[in-house]
């Protein structure tokens, strides 16, 4: 595990929508994550306001392109900016996600998820190993929302992070509503989703909206939290206990008063899950 704190609270994806009101209005938010491709250039405004902010908030780096799983040789390009901005910012933690998401040439510009089977744990633990090396700090690696399985499949999705965290080291990003969303799509139990997790390993936990359409739900970032996913948020933090906890938007973007009053009810229910884990223990 890494040295820093295992909880920084209660934390929004920054997003260029929000930059000045950020700095202007300094809200109470505990902490911000950054989408890390989105800093990662020579100057510009976007660097302003992020070395700004990070003056005045913790800061977590979530990154869209390291393709953990993909097909490629590591982009080592890649890995290096990567490493060059988290020693500008000097994030509490550095996260991307569990999928691959380009082929040989291209980037695809989707999360996609990868065969759950043994020749693939061998190989992404191999990768997690070298990304950590570069970057000399544990990866965080978060759960996709997904819509298709592989048939070849040898463990659950829950069994394959577990096995991963354990043969590598790496840390886990656990995505409520991600675990939600594949959990209607597939047909599973999402608290068994969960509670297969190894609960030391958990870093962080992202809470956002989806679309549900009955049969099928698409993981969209675009709407409120819905019922569900907080009730199981809840859950959750009553089995692993404080956990710093992220609310995500990524489209529609509403006034940033709504997402603090979002972010409120966030930090509310936690503190009542926690307060009922204190009372069972």
């Amino acid at each position: 595990m890494s040295d820093v704190p295992s909880c920084l609270g209660y934390g929004l994806g920054l997003r260029s929508a929000y930059y000045q009101q950020i700095l202007d209005d300094e809200p109470a938010v505990d902490w911000f994550e950054i989408i890390s491709e989105n800093f990662m250039v020579q100057g510009g405004k976007a660097l302003y306001y992020l070395d700004a902010i990070a003056e005045r908030y913790p800061i977590v780096m979530h990154g869209v392109s390291l393709s953990i799983g993909g097909p490629h040789p590591l982009d080592h390009d890649y890995l290096a900016q990567l490493k060059a901005l988290a020693g500008r910012v000097r994030p509490a933690w550095v996260a991307d996600h569990l999928c691959w998401s380009r082929g040989n040439a291209h980037q695809l510009h989707d999360l996609l998820p990868l065969p759950y089977t043994e020749e693939s744990l061998r190989y992404v633990a191999g990768r997690v190993c070298e990304v950590q090396q570069v970057l000399e700090r544990p990866l965080v690696l978060e759960n996709v929302s997904s819509y298709v399985r592989s048939a070849a499949d040898e463990f659950s999705e829950w069994e394959f992070l577990c096995a991963l965290s354990q043969l590598s080291g790496c840390e886990l990003l656990l995505d409520v509503n991600n675990v939600y969303v594949s959990s209607r799509n597939h047909g599973f139990d999402p608290w068994q989703f969960i509670k297969g997790l190894p609960p030391q390993r958990v870093r962080q936990l992202h809470l956002a909206g989806h679309q549900d359409y009955g049969d099928y739900v698409i993981d969209t970032h675009d709407h409120p939290v819905c019922d569900p996913v907080w009730e199981l948020y809840q859950r959750t933090l009553e089995h692993l206990g404080p956990v710093a906890t992220l609310l995500e938007r990524d489209d529609h973007f509403p006034p940033l008063e709504q997402l603090l009053a979002e972010l409120d009810k966030a930090r509310e229910l936690g503190c009542q899950a926690l307060a009922g884990r204190q009372r069972c223990a």
